[in-house]
């Protein structure tokens, strides 16, 4: 496992109607819900995502790699890992990937203890999901690493 570096951290729920994002920093080790990006288009989400990496000024970015319960991989982890080399191919930060198999239930019992349901659960739901990746990579470090040369 990759430790988390220090510096302020983007992390991301990618999924292909919404993208849930989180923000953190590993020297505090807490992570915070943020926004949910959608857009008609890729070009509309990934300028959305650079007005953020602007607001922030993150070191790194992490995003979530989704597997099946039993480990296996399945298409949203190959998108998933080719929206983080595409997001170091346009903004030049290194992606950090966390597993993130847990990180929807975990979120919905999250919103369900602050009593968040239906409607307003589905708004926030993936940016809680965010902030569970995050944590996990401050918590456990990350499972892969790219900054454009190497992923290991």
């Amino acid at each position: 496992m990759l430790k988390a570096p220090h510096g302020t951290t983007l992390a991301f729920d990618f999924g292909e109607a919404r993208i849930g994002v989180a923000e953190g920093n590993a020297e505090v080790g807490t992570a915070h819900p943020i926004t949910t990006i959608t857009g008609n288009s890729n070009e509309a989400k990934f300028e959305a995502i650079g007005k953020l990496l602007q607001e922030w000024q993150p070191k790194q970015l992490v995003v979530g790699l989704p597997f099946h319960t039993d480990g296996t991989e399945h298409e949203m982890t190959r998108l998933s890992r080719k929206f983080g080399q595409r997001l170091h191919g346009r903004f030049k930060l290194p992606v950090y990937w966390v597993d993130e198999r847990m990180s929807s239930l975990y979120a919905e019992s999250l919103l369900a203890e602050a009593q968040v349901f239906g409607k307003k659960q589905k708004q926030v739901l993936d940016q809680v999901a965010a902030q569970a990746i995050l944590q996990s990579f401050f918590e456990g470090g990350a499972a892969e690493f790219f900054n454009g040369r190497s992923e290991n």
